[in-house]
């Protein structure tokens, strides 16, 4: 539970969201919290809503019902291009296929949230650059890098600017189990000093021992979990 000298990044009440108003909901959840600078591990086979969870936190998909309070903004109050201002200035979202743009150069890839919004700045880069490894690729296409390589690049990207806020959708699922742990480590790491919460949604139970908070999405959802996630 969040305190007045821990607050809650993330709060949802009586969130209720479904994709077609014909077919069931996919998310039905009586409450969801993340504290600021907690680490939680988000855990759940494929369809049970992960993925749908996390686009309602970034304010991607709008819940029908309830409350979505994230850094202490309602989203649901927020306009459609409010809330992506919001994310971008806010959040950094690490996604599972790393969504790289090919014909940029590593700095460039890392440094674009700084340069489509103004609150997130770009000091820090070599820093960040440095720790997790990619330092010396920072010229280079990324194309030209490993999946590995490619994977640190964007977490660098969701990292530039100090987001309170960060969000990973499965990012380690295209790697081995050495540099899914090394990645890990370096994640939260970088998290913890910069104070921001991390979110990290993963099927793979094997990691959750390295995180504060361990929570199963099927035991908190009560919608239906047949639905794509």
């Amino acid at each position: 539970m969040s305190s007045p000298t821990n607050p809650s990044s993330v709060l949802l009440a009586g969130v209720r969201f479904g994709y077609n108003s014909k077919l069931p909901d996919v998310i039905d959840l009586d409450r969801f919290e993340l504290s600021a600078g907690e680490s939680c591990f988000l855990y759940g086979p494929s369809g049970c809503g992960k993925t749908t969870l996390l686009g309602l936190i970034a304010g991607v998909l709008e819940a029908r019902q309830g409350s979505v309070n994230v850094l202490g903004k309602d989203l649901r109050a927020m306009s459609s291009s409010k809330r992506d201002a919001f994310r971008g200035s806010n959040i950094g979202y690490i996604f599972q296929m790393f969504n790289l743009i090919p014909y940029l150069s590593v700095r460039d890839n890392i440094l674009l949230p700084t340069r489509l919004h103004s609150a997130r700045k770009a000091e820090g880069l070599e820093a960040i650059a440095s720790t997790l490894g990619i330092a010396p690729l920072l010229d280079r296409g990324v194309l030209e890098l490993s999946v590995g390589q490619q994977q640190r690049v964007a977490a660098a990207r969701a990292l530039i600017g100090a987001p309170p806020l960060v969000i990973a959708d499965e990012p380690t699922s295209a790697l081995d189990s050495a540099h899914r742990q090394r990645f890990l480590e370096l994640l939260l790491a970088q998290c913890k000093s910069a104070g921001a919460a991390l979110l990290f949604v993963s099927h793979d139970q094997s990691l959750a021992p390295l995180f504060e908070k361990r929570l199963s999405l099927p035991d908190l959802n009560r919608a239906s979990r047949t639905e794509v996630a």
